[in-house]
């Protein structure tokens, strides 16, 4: 990205911080799943799996709404321009079957620390490990790649589907953020914050890959 002389050094250091932290495209791969870079082409491809009304039972937002998915992830893809996130997809390897979704965001290669979240698995493929699997490619990417010191997940609070999910991957309970932020029906959502750091992914990474070969 060319940068623009003008910018102040903290919008400027933004503005880089992707081609100096992530790679792109950027492409993960493991013994189930794959994860590949979004892109505006595979859209369409993406918007079929979130067709599975399970999926989103129990979150704050509905992909399964065309007026909710596209601005959501076109946003995403403006927000890699700026290394502000980095939208993957995930998919069966060997076939390249688009089963969900899952990014990079909230990116501060200033302070070594990002989030892995929007992430969504096709309601087949629940208990599957592909959940799994998709957790540790990228926190091996995060701390064995990027050096971060620390990731950061978020969950509704009264989700406990995805707040186990995060347990079982080995995350740290860190507390509840009340009235975090406000859910499209414009109703005041409580988060659950959960956290990897460095010295705890050794055993992290153990754990995973026993559950994986298990």
């Amino acid at each position: 990205m060319r940068p623009r002389f003008n910018a102040q050094p903290s919008d400027l250091a933004d503005r880089c911080a992707l081609p100096t932290w992530i790679a792109h495209p950027l492409a993960l791969a493991g013994r189930r799943v794959e994860l590949r870079p979004l892109e505006e082409d595979t859209l369409d491809a993406l918007f079929a799996v979130a067709g599975d009304r399970e999926m989103w039972r129990l979150t704050s937002v509905d992909y399964s709404d065309p007026a909710i998915f596209y601005p959501n992830f076109r946003a995403a893809l403006r927000d890699r321009e700026l290394g502000k996130a980095y939208p993957f997809l995930v998919c069966l390897a060997g076939s390249g079957r688009i089963v969900g979704t899952t990014r990079f965001l909230d990116i501060h290669p200033q302070d070594k620390k990002l989030e892995i979240g929007v992430t969504w698995i096709a309601s087949a493929f629940w208990g599957s490990g592909i959940n799994t699997e998709c957790k540790q490619l990228l926190l091996a990417y995060c701390f064995e790649t990027l050096d971060a010191n620390r990731v950061q997940f978020r969950a509704k609070a009264d989700n406990g589907r995805s707040r186990r999910a995060l347990e079982k991957i080995g995350a740290t309970f860190e507390g509840v953020m009340r009235k975090d932020k406000l859910e499209p029906g414009g109703q005041p959502r409580d988060t659950a914050f959960y956290s990897i750091v460095r010295e705890e992914w050794p055993s992290v990474k153990a754990m995973l890959a026993a559950r994986l070969a298990g």
